[in-house]
């Protein structure tokens, strides 16, 4: 994704991030639940209970995800005057 595709003129994020956000370790969890809408405690749940029963391929599968996946770039949602005075300055 290309910088100008973040800037809120050209309207929400779009893909899948990481979000450190909201994050208890990395924020893979919450990047799923961003991107596909679910509640963030559920992905939570599935993904501990999918380590208890598959740790090797759990733990490798959320490391790579942590090392591959790019973090939520930052988006400004507030008044379009207050954007408009920053972005000149």
């Amino acid at each position: 994704m290309s910088q100008r595709m973040w800037n809120s003129d050209f309207g929400p994020v779009r893909g899948f991030y990481r979000d450190t956000d909201n994050a208890w370790v990395f924020g893979v969890c919450a990047g799923i639940a961003d991107r596909f809408n679910f509640r963030l405690g559920m992905v939570r749940l599935v993904t501990i209970i999918a380590f208890l029963l598959f740790s090797w391929v759990t733990a490798i599968t959320y490391l790579g995800a942590w090392l591959l996946v790019r973090e939520k770039p930052l988006v400004y949602r507030g008044r379009d005057t207050e954007y408009d005075f920053w972005r000149r300055a």
